[in-house]
């Protein structure tokens, strides 16, 4: 069956998650309107980064389609008359300047289609619906029992994956969802390998996991369609949101927080363990854990999305457990994202940063030591509990479940192997990630530490130190060197008593040749020459000396 093209050669492959910085370098008034000129870096590397020209009615632009999101953006407000001074270009350009930022550190804004086409247009031109809708189509050419309803438009947050609302033309009643996603940057199954385990899916059956209908896949994407739920999503339950609404109304900005049951935290959060246990078990790499990807099946939770993995997409929550060197393989990844999801349903509405500091007050304080253990500083620094762990403590252990299906997937010795190597590499390129991240982390802290104002003036308080030291061991080491200079021109076979080889004083203990007394116990006033001490010196009458 040839549906969708095997992508060209050296095609790269965009981690989508990786967080994208934009600062303003400068401006340029043209005849009519000023342009802005942006410099925008992909992650950590100044060497991946490029610069864009956006006007203000750019901005406008993207905002008027940001307004979905129901976010009161902070975009500076038109201005028809002086829009050409010099002050206010200033001005604007640093309320600019803030929209960016507010922007781009948006987990939920910074990751849509429309944000990314903004700031990097060479990368996220193309119409990816349309694109899906050519594959889906070529498809259903050898396939007719199925028929297209209607595309399903950003109901979710991946860039490159699209769904269709479908339906079987003997049976126009039922409605299913089909989703295309294109590979992402962790696939590194070989292409036989690929699609054998993406046909596998349909096979796997387990109380937990929502089933899937139909899956097929080729060298470049995969198709597959399950049953449409109207009820939706886990998430789509704690936001009250439609299912077919898309994602930034949905989620961004929900009109009401307020989290879950702890009857229905409990039960949900076992079902969600249980097939996590199931999965790192049989060997199978998830990563993909969040309250969109858990359907909701009356009381129940099924996973959805487990080709994900096998696709090479990366996590929804990669940008936060990347910053950790801990949560390093795929199941302490799971267990981090499990974390993040017991907050939503505990409080409503997602962590505002990871490692959180201090929970609000929660039903009960056995959810507190759960979200601890995954989302605190020292979880975060020491790494993640087990699932099994997790089950163990006192929020789960006590939870009854019902069912009486009996899990299967059966995944032949060959394709575990596969697996094996597969989840190995995703591992591999996290870890490199987290090194280089840290890395950059430690030299930004010492770069800004070096510079900080505090930091300068002890700098000149140690310079000034040092200088005035170093001009005292200077100065001793001067007079050292001279004092040694004249002893050693003043030996044995020069008399003391002869004028023509004039001596400095000395040490303490060196006499008057007159009255015999010693130096130090009188003035400094003291003839070098005539090795007197200045009572004698002015008692006497020496040729030249006025004392």
């Amino acid at each position: 069956m040839a549906f969708m093209e095997k992508p060209p050669a050296g095609k790269v492959l965009l981690d989508d998650t990786v967080p994208l910085t934009a600062a303003i370098e400068a401006s340029q008034s043209l005849q009519s309107h000023t342009e802005y000129i942006i410099r925008v870096q992909r992650g950590i590397s100044v060497e991946n980064s490029w610069q864009i020209v956006r006007r203000y009615s750019d901005f406008d632009l993207l905002n008027n389609s940001l307004q979905i999101a129901g976010l009161s953006l902070p975009l500076p407000p038109k201005k028809l008359i002086g829009n050409m001074d010099r002050e206010f270009i200033a001005e604007r350009q640093k309320g600019l300047q803030n929209y960016l930022n507010v922007i781009t550190t948006n987990h939920v804004l910074s990751n849509c289609e429309l944000v990314k086409k903004f700031l990097d247009p060479n990368n996220y031109s193309a119409n990816y619906t349309e694109i899906a809708l050519q594959q889906v189509s070529m498809f259903f050419r050898s396939e007719p029992k199925w028929e297209v309803v209607e595309p399903l438009k950003d109901i979710g947050w991946r860039i490159r994956k699209k769904y269709f609302l479908m339906k079987i033309k003997n049976q126009p009643k039922e409605r299913l969802v089909l989703s295309w996603a294109d590979l992402g940057p962790d696939k590194y199954l070989s292409d036989k390998d690929f699609q054998c385990l993406i046909k596998l899916l349909p096979s796997c059956l387990h109380p937990y996991i929502y089933r899937v209908t139909f899956a097929t896949a080729n060298e470049s994407s995969a198709l597959l369609i399950r049953m449409f739920n109207e009820k939706g999503t886990l998430k789509d339950l704690i936001y009250k949101a439609k299912p077919k609404d898309p994602f930034l109304k949905k989620y961004c900005n929900p009109k009401k927080i307020q989290g879950l049951e702890l009857q229905q935290i409990k039960t949900y959060g076992r079902q969600i363990l249980e097939v996590l246990k199931f999965l790192h078990d049989k060997g199978f790499p998830y990563g993909h854990l969040h309250a969109s990807n858990v359907m909701l099946d009356g009381d129940t939770c099924r996973l959805l999305d487990l080709e994900n993995s096998l696709l090479g997409l990366p996590s929804f929550y990669r940008s936060y457990f990347s910053q950790f060197r801990k949560i390093n393989t795929l199941e302490s990844v799971d267990v981090h994202c499990f974390g993040h999801l017991l907050y939503e349903m505990t409080y409503g509405r997602p962590p505002d940063s990871v490692p959180v500091d201090s929970f609000p007050p929660a039903p009960s304080m056995a959810v507190v030591a759960v979200l601890e253990s995954t989302l605190s500083c020292e979880a975060c620094k020491n790494g993640m509990p087990t699932v099994s762990r997790l089950l163990q403590m006192p929020l789960f252990s006590d939870v009854l479940l019902t069912t009486s299906e009996k899990p299967q997937f059966k995944i032949p010795t060959k394709l575990k192997e596969a697996l094996r190597i597969a989840k190995e590499c995703i591992e591999k390129r996290l870890i490199e990630e987290q090194k280089q991240i840290h890395q950059h982390r430690r030299l930004t802290r010492a770069q800004s530490h070096h510079g900080s104002e505090e930091e300068r003036k002890k700098r000149k308080i140690l310079a000034r130190k040092k200088s005035k030291r170093s001009a005292v061991e200077n100065s001793e080491e001067y007079s050292a060197k001279y004092s040694n200079s004249n002893n050693s021109g003043s030996g044995a076979s020069s008399p003391l008593t002869s004028p023509s080889s004039p001596t400095p004083p000395s040490t303490a203990g060196t006499r008057c040749f007159r009255c015999q007394r010693s130096w130090f116990c009188h003035s400094e006033l003291v003839s070098c020459a005539w090795k007197s001490c200045c009572s004698c010196l002015k008692g006497g009458s020496l040729p030249g000396l006025d004392l």
